[in-house]
């Protein structure tokens, strides 16, 4: 049972993760469309006379966006289980539940893991291309 009790642990804290990345990729998309999305002046776009800094932000939106299907993914992958057939043995039961766990556990692990790595990726391309956008209006 103390097993089974750190397995849960380790579900909910993971989960916890996963709904905080995907903020995270919602706050850092909201950020990124905002130069496309502006009425001009300080950190807008004109798509016409600036189609690579748009491309860039798309860019940068679109691996934000996959980071955050990633982490859709991951919130729904449930513990399959089933009790068929070992219905009146406790201690199997507590290991096929325990096993489930782990099994969710870690496929959540690895898709929190790319996604991690594809909001630092998105968040650093959208951050270029509002660079890029900010030093274009300054010279």
């Amino acid at each position: 049972m103390a097993d089974l009790d750190y397995a849960q642990h380790k579900d909910s804290d993971l989960s916890i993760r996963i709904g905080a990345l995907l903020a995270f990729d919602g706050l850092l998309v909201t950020a990124g469309i905002n130069p496309l999305t502006a009425s001009p002046g300080a950190l807008s776009l004109d798509a016409p006379s600036q189609p690579i800094q748009v491309a860039v932000i798309a860019l940068g939106m679109a691996v934000l966006a996959a980071s955050s299907y990633l982490c859709v993914r991951a919130i729904l992958i449930g513990e399959e289980f089933s009790p068929e057939g070992i219905e009146d043995n406790p201690q199997a039961l507590a290991q096929r539940l325990i096993a489930a766990y782990v099994a969710s556990i870690d496929a959540q692990t690895r898709l929190v893991a790319l996604a991690g790595r594809l909001t630092v990726t998105g968040g650093l391309i959208t951050f270029l291309g509002c660079l890029w956008i900010l030093l274009d209006k300054i010279f």
